[in-house]
């Protein structure tokens, strides 16, 4: 057996200790904004590219290019991220609403609240007097009643996301990643519209690779998806571009 394995298996061992499980479970938990970066990533990088092979495609020359990438990169960029801020604080919007209807009929309604909580463990196998244990501890403390009900019942997460930095993440990695095309025409680079597919195709692929560290999939696969993904938008748009122009 390798070291680097008798390391990991140490660190696995050490971290399903008592006091070490004890710690995670009652740290507070982190917000994952990664969706928001990928999604942001993929569509600023497709966006862009796909607008650049359309144009090209209807022969228009490379300051048209530049002129409508750069409006893109901004004006698209704004609008999704203004998307993913409606739709976040919908969510947050939400479950605001459930937790006060649940307080009030906690509230106001406490026996029917309490009878939820033994049916939603009644189906998770519980019964006889440990059933009657688990509906007193958690309906004896007022947060923790109204936290199993919003997930238990309602289905919604522990930690809701906030709508303002779910949007300034989206609007980032669209700006960062739709930018990349446009470098070649930004310096004049001969064949600049062939040196921004390769860009492109990069980002797209590292977007993947990243992406792969919350999947089952490995970094190569994720990333060769994402870049046949990116890379069909960029050419259904340049089929476009040309039809048009033709």
């Amino acid at each position: 057996m390798s070291p680097q394995k008798l390391d990991r298996d140490a660190q696995r061992q050490a971290e399903h200790l008592p006091h070490a499980i004890a710690a995670r479970i009652g740290s507070p938990k982190s917000v994952n904004y990664i969706r928001d970066w990928i999604y942001g990533g993929i569509d600023g990088a497709v966006t862009t590219f796909a607008i650049l092979a359309g144009i090209a495609g209807a022969n228009l020359s490379a300051d048209v290019m530049l002129i409508v990438g750069m409006a893109n990169l901004l004006a698209d960029g704004f609008a999704l991220a203004a998307g993913d801020y409606s739709a976040t604080k919908s969510e947050q919007d939400d479950y605001e609403r459930l937790l006060k209807q649940e307080q009030y009929e906690i509230r106001e309604i406490p026996h029917r609240e309490r009878e939820e909580i033994r049916q939603i463990f009644i189906s998770k196998g519980f019964e006889g007097d440990d059933l009657e244990r688990v509906v007193e501890i958690i309906t004896a403390n007022e947060q923790r009643w109204l936290k199993t009900m919003l997930t238990e019942e309602h289905g919604l997460p522990a930690e809701i996301r906030s709508p303002s930095i779910a949007a300034f993440t989206t609007f980032s990695a669209f700006s960062i990643c739709g930018a990349v095309p446009l470098i070649p025409f930004l310096i004049s680079a001969p064949n600049s519209l062939f040196l921004a597919g390769i860009l492109t195709a990069s980002v797209f692929f590292a977007i993947g690779g990243v992406k792969s560290r919350w999947s089952t999939s490995t970094w190569y696969l994720s990333g060769l998806e994402t870049l046949m993904i990116g890379m069909a938008a960029a050419l259904i748009a340049y089929g476009i571009g040309a039809g048009l122009h033709t």
